[in-house]
This record gives structure tokens, sequence and C-alpha cells, in this order.
């Protein structure tokens, strides 16, 4: 675990001392956010965080290399290789839209080609992620695999909507599945639990870490498309790497923590919502799960904590169950549960209760004394 630890710590402490120098750079090379219509932040932001975020990613791997424990996943690069090509060719390709805003369509094709790198490379479904249920030949594997990836680059691109709102929520979801895939490599291989999709998550994590700081509200600068589907794809690429390199039937372990759970229903909802009102997947609006909860009355940070709670609910409580007693954890959520619910709904139910007593006695004041 320290040596994990230590690759966290190197990405995070990259990150972190990268962030300024990117900010005046995007700043000097005019790449920032204008102020747009369904835009939270009230002011000018330079972009290109995520490449600090990618460096910070670099740094960790790296650093991994070097590490006796980690030996085993660089004794053939095929994969490695195939991870970071793929991870460079969306930083490009998110730098590009910051500065370019390009159209959604090469978006989509640089998504799916990085998809493709992986499936080359090796790296691709062999069961799915829940129940573990068998993928067909390895032309459907390749095709969900694929689909995997865009889905998640695009979640965390869609979630990416409040300051450290996609970095903290990558976060802890990362956390959540280092935490299984860690568990899960040293119960199968006891004296060697180093794992790439593990290595990956730590990076990950550790990146997130670095660049929250300079991020959470009010931030500095934002991580863009840039970094918004750079974690997508890791946090798509170890969930891959986690279901199909190790012994997956293993009874006692059920890949119940998918990370982007909450990212991934918000997009599901936004792509249901637009395709209602006959607009594009990809038409920007105002109807994200965080605009719900600051148009309820919460201030921008307390809706990113909001969030940060489910995201730990769901992350955390769906990994527990492979460790702790179902009826422990039951508890436990439910509880937690209750807490977010009421936290969620309160001030909706208070403001709709100010609406409704301000109607009654609108009709009172108008009438008049008799």
């Amino acid at each position: 675990m320290i040596y994990f630890l230590i690759v966290l710590t190197a990405a995070a402490a990259t990150t972190y001392v990268l962030t300024p120098p990117v900010r005046r750079l995007a700043l000097r090379l005019g790449i920032y956010t204008g102020i747009r219509s369904r835009d939270i932040h009230t002011e000018v932001k330079p972009r290109w965080g995520g490449m600090a975020i990618y460096a910070g990613m670099l740094a960790g791997i790296g650093v991994s290399a070097v590490i006796p424990l980690f030996t085993g996943i660089f004794a053939d690069l095929t994969q490695v290789l195939g991870v970071m090509l793929a991870m460079t060719l969306i930083m490009v390709t998110g730098l590009a839209d910051d500065a370019w805003d390009i159209h959604w369509l090469v978006k989509l094709a640089a998504q799916i080609t990085s998809g493709v790198l992986l499936v080359v490379h090796g790296i691709q479904l062999e069961v799915m992620p829940v129940g573990w249920l068998g993928v067909g030949g390895p032309l459907l594997q390749g095709v969900l695999t694929v689909f995997l990836v865009v889905l998640t680059i695009n979640a965390f691109n869609f979630i990416d909507g409040l300051d450290g709102l996609a970095a903290g929520v990558a976060a802890i979801g990362g956390a959540a599945f280092f935490i299984y895939s860690y568990l899960l490599t040293l119960s199968i291989r006891e004296f060697e639990p180093s794992h790439l999709g593990t290595l990956l998550m730590a990076v990950l994590v550790g990146s997130c870490l670095g660049f929250l700081p300079h991020n959470f509200y009010p931030s500095k600068l934002i991580m863009g498309d840039t970094g918004a589907m750079l974690l997508g794809f890791v946090m798509a690429t170890a969930a891959v790497i986690a279901t199909s390199s190790l012994d997956l039937h293993q009874e006692q372990f059920r890949f119940r923590n998918i990370p982007a759970y909450m990212p991934v229903l918000d997009l599901f909802l936004a792509v249901i919502r637009r395709a209602w009102r006959g607009q594009s997947p990809f038409a920007p609006d105002r109807g994200h799960l965080h605009h719900k909860l600051l148009d309820s009355g919460y201030s921008h940070a307390q809706a990113v904590l909001l969030l940060y709670l489910w995201a730990g609910l769901i992350a955390f409580g769906s990994i527990s169950f492979n460790f702790v007693a179902w009826q422990v954890v039951s508890a436990a959520m439910a509880l937690t549960l209750g807490l977010a619910t009421v936290l969620t709904l309160g001030p909706w139910v208070r403001r709709r209760a100010r609406v409704s007593k301000s109607q009654t006695a609108a009709p009172l004041s108008e009438e008049g004394p008799r």
C-alpha cells in the first residue's frame, strides 16, 4: 500500500505545482471560458487545467516504473503503451476543444479512437461488470469497450459544471475503486498486489487531489474538456482492466462499484431530457443535477459538497458489500441515504412552503381590512 501512496503523492504534488503556471499560460494565450447563459460562474475562468492533471498522471506512472513492486505491470509494455497513447489523444483533443471549441463530431471521433487504441493493445471487456456475465466474442467485446469509454468520458464532461465537482467526484469514485481493486488483487495474488487498474486509480486520485485546491469554489481555473474527458477515460480504462485481467470468478468478490454511477445518471437524464425536447444530446442546457440543486436554494459550494455526499454514498456503499456483512452495510447506507435525502430536498420543501404561504397571503392583503 505504501508504494501506491508514493505514486499518489507524486501525482498530487506534480499537479498542484504545475497548475499555477498552466493557469498563467492559458491567460497569456487567451484560453478562457466566456460567460454563457448556462454557466454558473460570473467571471472569466482560464481553461486547460486538465493539462496539469495529465502531467500529474504521467508523473505518477513514471514514478511507479522505477518501484520494484510494479515490475510486473511494466514487464510487457503493450497495455501501458495503449493507455498512454489513448490518454495523450484525449488530452490533445481536449486542449484543442478548450482553445477553439471544435465540432462535437471531432471530439466523438477522438473518443472512439481512444477506445479502439485500448482494444488494439489488448485492453477490452471480457465479462460484464455486474454478475460476471460473459461478453460474446472479440468483436462484441471490442465494441462494448469502446462504448464504455465514450459513455464515461461524456458522463464526466457533462457533470463538469461547478467548481471542484468533476475532480471531487472522480477522486471519491476513484478512491473507492482503488480500495476495491487493491483488495481484490491482494486476495488473488497475495505477494504481488500490483495491477494496472489499481495503479491508474492511484494516479487519478492523486491528480484530482492536487488539482482541487486550485479548482474548488471559488476556483482559479477550470479543468476544461481536457481534464473532464481525461478523468472519464482513465476511470473507464481502469474499470475495463479490472474486469479482464484478474481471476473474476472469485465468488467472494463482486464488482458492485462503477465509480461513474452519478455522472452516468446525469448523462442519461440529460440525453432523455434533450431528446424529449427534440434537441441534440449534446445541446447545452441548465437541467443538470447541479443546476437543480442551485435552483433549490443551495449555494455553489453547498451543492458541490452535497453531490460529494451522494458520490461517496454510492461508491463506498457499493464496494462495502464485498468486505462487510450486508446487514451492517445496508443499515449504514439506509441512515446515510436518509440524511442525504433530507439535505437534498430540504431547501426545495422550504422554498415551496414559502411560495405557498405568499400565495395564500396575497389575496388577503388585496382585500384589505373590513
